[in-house]
């Protein structure tokens, strides 16, 4: 069996699975908190735990999903028909979860959201955990797997640009007056996107690394094996830190500049950038997706969705020139510390610039995006090594299965941060907005800025302790995946 290189249009196809998710994901951790609060109208306890309730529940599907698609065999391997399966499935939940079904009473609004929420959440379950595994069987080469994901993590940057740059101008675009109706239209799109995307991942990629064929199926040990191994311990508790302050800040920033930036000084800003026009004029491409401001009423859309939009190109240059460069030369252990360490500091420099410093806001979003930027595919291949390092100390291999534990990590860690910026924008005295402006109490910009800032920075510094638990160096890992090409060669 070959696990050597894999073909460069494959990894790119494979990628496409990663655009698909990253349409969903990234409007889950950006989005969805402020669509509760400002479309459906619920408070920012309630809305936050709907969030904890319906990821918390749905995080237990994730280690069934694993060891059902570690049982799965059919002529296209494990885990990738998974993807095409789930395709349809997943892109009608993602339109009802973001769809306003106009009903009045609160409490079946959290009812309804809560019940379509956790149906996308499954879904998801069911379509990225297989994905996940399949970059983690198309190649044993260490090189190779950083390459996929780096390439895997290109696509997701490019999904993150358009959702956080491009959503709430195609909501305006779309809906008018009616923002619910914008939400739907814009949603749909992005749908029909994924789907499309899923398809190229299905007739794209293969699968190479297979478990030892003397290898029997028992779920306890599957369990005990997960559960005893070091490095998955040391990267569940990373990826349920780093997911917590992912959706922590990124719902929390979407807040910070409709009710912390001075939006005349935001105006200002986007006018020295070229991005105020007078009503009918301006550059036509910009114009279609409506990111020019005509007056000051457009300064949070047009402004917050150039934040993203810069912190996503940074992102992109970070991974395509610093990923492989820094993980082949340093190790990924040693790149993760470093740069998340570097994250955290900048996160936490977010406390300091006032309400007319929009300069330092960008600048600092440009260097925390940097610094973050080369951890982004690592992750992914480095639960793609614990799985390694698994059948390395156990002779046994169980893919599906070491990621679904990290992606129950993953989910748990969206719906915790999302809870924990609900409770505390609504312990701080934050009105949710629906359809007009409201003037928000001192005491709710304080909540708003601190859970931009020093919160979250406070919960990478946590992902970062975690790594110094993760025992597989870079020296380690070569004669870990030589030892296993001697084993895998010796199974032909």
């Amino acid at each position: 069996m070959d696990t050597g290189k894999v073909k460069l249009r494959e990894k790119v196809g494979y990628s496409m699975g990663d655009v698909a998710a990253n349409l969903v994901f990234q409007m889950m951790m950006i989005f969805q908190l402020k669509f509760y609060t400002d479309i459906f109208g619920l408070d920012g306890a309630v809305a936050g735990s709907v969030l904890l309730v319906a990821r918390i529940v749905d995080a237990f599907v994730d280690p069934a999903v694993g060891i059902l698609t570690d049982r799965t065999q059919t002529r296209w391997g494990k885990y990738r028909p998974w993807v095409l399966w789930t395709a349809i499935p997943f892109c009608v939940f993602y339109i009802l979860a973001f769809w306003n079904p106009g009903i009045e009473n609160k409490s079946l609004v959290a009812l309804y959201a809560t019940i379509s929420y956790v149906l996308l959440m499954t879904m998801y379950s069911f379509n990225n955990t297989p994905y996940s595994a399949l970059g983690g069987v198309m190649t044993g080469d260490i090189r190779e797997r950083t390459s996929i994901t780096s390439i895997r993590f290109v696509g997701s940057t490019i999904a993150q640009f358009v959702v956080q740059g491009l959503t709430l101008p195609l909501v305006s675009k779309f809906g008018g007056q009616d923002e619910a109706r914008g939400w739907s239209y814009t949603i749909s799109l992005y749908a029909g996107i994924c789907l499309v995307c899923f398809i190229i991942t299905f007739f794209s990629a293969r699968e190479r690394i297979a478990p030892p064929p003397q290898q029997e199926m028992n779920v306890k040990k599957d369990v005990k094996e997960l559960l005893s191994n070091v490095p998955w311990r040391s990267m569940f508790v990373l990826t349920l830190f780093v997911f917590i302050t992912l959706a922590m800040w990124g719902s929390a920033m979407s807040f910070y500049f409709q009710n912390y930036v001075d939006q005349e000084a935001l105006f200002d800003f986007l006018g020295r950038m070229g991005l105020v026009q007078p009503e009918g004029e301006g550059n036509i491409l910009l114009s279609t997706f409506n990111l020019i401001a005509h007056s000051k009423a457009d300064a949070y859309s047009i402004g917050f969705s150039l934040f993203n939009m810069v912190g996503a190109l940074v992102q992109f240059a970070g991974v395509v020139l610093l990923s492989n460069f820094l993980a082949n030369r340093y190790g990924k252990r040693l790149t993760f510390i470093v740069c998340l360490s570097l994250t955290a500091i900048f996160t936490a420099l977010f406390w300091m610039p006032g309400p007319q410093d929009v300069t330092s806001m960008f600048i600092l979003c440009i260097l925390k995006s940097l610094a973050y930027a080369p951890t982004v595919p690592l992750l992914w291949a480095m639960i793609g090594d614990v799985a390694d390092h698994i059948e390395y100390v156990n002779y046994r291999r169980a893919t599906g299965f070491c990621f679904s534990g990290v992606v129950f990590a993953l989910k748990a860690g969206l719906g915790l941060g999302g809870a924990f910026a609900g409770l505390i924008l609504s312990a701080f005295g934050y009105v949710s907005m629906t359809g007009t402006k409201v003037i928000q109490s001192a005491s709710a910009i304080e909540g708003i800025r601190l859970v931009s800032s020093l919160v979250p920075a406070l919960l990478f510094a946590i992902g970062v302790v975690a790594l110094f638990f993760y025992p597989i160096s870079k020296q380690f890992n070569e004669n870990m995946q030589a030892e296993l090409a001697k084993r895998r060669a010796n199974q032909k």
